[in-house]
Parts: structure tokens; sequence; C-alpha cells
């Protein structure tokens, strides 16, 4: 058991959803995203997603993207970005990051599992992986005892979703829409049809993710999903923010709201 099976567990004992959320690292600083994501744990976030900045991503929205390149302006590096999940996993919060593979392969598929399980990491989101090319990253992942977390769309087929459960041990992430990421207004009605689909595949907490930016949002995916996943919002709020003492304040303030909504859930 990891810490990431244990916060979904509490939240299942309190008859909630896990919220789960995203920051990269190094952004607006190193510093600057510590404080913030240590703010987010603080104010009710149960898990959190570390993101690894990448250049060339292939499915961020362009508030990621921006985020993303100002962490890298910052020169923050996939070292950097183990030091801040150290840093974060302190607080006791369950601690992922969420990456791209070349980033990994290039720092060395064992390098990142150990020196993630020395940090106090429980697990590696990995959206452009497949479980066909996953072979290097499965054996490592279970020497260094994180989890693998790999996702799933509403174009996956069921044959698709047993493949690609099958390889998950952390939990299943489903996208709730098709395209980039980013806050929307509304979440697709695809969403609760795919976490059915996959609860038929997987006995595995599933966690939904991709617009989720406010509490009646959260409340919603939460009557059917184990998880809520806010990425885009969190970082449109210190995108926002005059400096990063309001930022701060504003994340907490979301992190309220989104707290509260999957405590309330809708039917």
């Amino acid at each position: 058991m990891t810490g990431l099976h244990d916060a979904f567990s509490r939240a299942r004992d309190e008859g909630r959803a896990a919220l789960i959320g995203y920051l990269p690292a190094g952004f607006p600083t190193s510093d600057g995203s510590v404080l913030l994501i240590k703010a987010m744990v603080a104010s009710g976030v149960d898990i959190v997603e570390v993101g690894l900045p990448y250049s060339d991503p292939l499915m961020d929205g362009p508030v990621i993207q921006e985020a993303a390149d100002t962490a890298l302006r910052q020169g923050m590096t996939p070292a950097g970005v183990l030091d801040v999940v150290e840093r974060v996993a302190a607080t006791g919060a369950a601690t992922l990051v969420m990456s791209y593979w070349n980033p990994v392969e290039r720092f060395g598929v064992d390098e990142f599992a150990g020196g993630l399980a020395r940090a106090g990491g429980c697990g590696v989101i990995t959206p452009d992986l497949t479980p066909e090319e996953a072979g290097e990253w499965t054996r490592a992942t279970y020497e260094h005892g994180i989890d693998r977390v790999f996702l799933v769309a509403p174009s996956s087929t069921d044959a698709r979703l047993r493949t690609v459960a099958s390889a998950c041990t952390g939990f299943v992430y489903a996208a709730s829409t098709m395209g980039v990421t980013g806050a929307r207004t509304s979440v697709s009605g695809a969403a609760e049809s795919l976490v059915s689909r996959v609860r038929e595949a997987s006995s595995l907490p599933v966690a939904v993710g991709l617009g989720v930016s406010s509490g009646d949002q959260a409340a919603q995916i939460a009557a059917y999903a184990d998880g809520v996943i806010v990425g885009s919002a969190f970082i449109r709020r210190v995108l926002d923010a005059p400096s990063l003492q309001a930022a701060e304040a504003s994340v907490r303030e979301l992190v309220a709201e989104l707290a509260a909504g999957v405590r309330r859930r809708t039917e």
C-alpha cells in the first residue's frame, strides 16, 4: 500500500471523492511552487500532482503550457522536480509526478523511479506512455515501490480500457473529454459513462480530470468518481494574481470551494 491508496481510502471512509490538485514544479518559481502546493494541501487537497515541465507537450492547453514555459525559463529540471516532490511530500500528502515520457527516459528510468521513491513520492502519471511500451517503466516501478497511472478517454474501446486499467496500480485517470487540458464551464457528459466502463474493467479508484474549475463541477464528478482532478484552474489563479501572496490566497480560496464540492456531491 502506498500513500496514494491511503488517500483514496480515507476519502472513501468519509463518503466523498478525493480532491487531486496539479501544479507544475517551478511555477512561478521553485520555492513559489512549493509554497503554493503546500497551501493547496493545507486547504484540503488530498493528493498532489507535481508537473514536470516539458518543452514539447502533446495534451497541455495554453494555460499549462504558459506555466511550464515559465518553469523552464526558471531553470526547472527533472532533478529539481524531485526536490520539489521531497519538500511537498514532507507535508504527508500523497504526492505524484505527472510527466511526459521523454524527460523520464532521458533522466534514466531507474534513476527517476528510485529518486522519486527516496523523495517520498508515491507514483507517476504518464499521459503519453502506453502499456505496450511501458515494460521498462513497469519493472522500475515494481522495484522501487511506486504506483503507475495511465490515462483512458471516452474514445477508448472496452478492450483498451481493460488493457490500460490492468497496467495501472495507483488509480485510473479518466480524461473527461477529448482534446487538450484547460478549465471548462461544464464537464463532458461522457465522463460518467467512461467511469462506469472503467469500473467494469478494474477495481482501482477512478479519477476524472481535464476541465474542472468550480465547486459545482467537483460535486458533479464526485457523485460518480473516486477522485476529482483540478489543474488549469489553479494555474489560472496564479497567473491572474498580482503577487505570490495574492496567488496563495486565491489558491486557498479555490481549494476551499472544491473541497466543499467533493463533500457536497450531487445526485
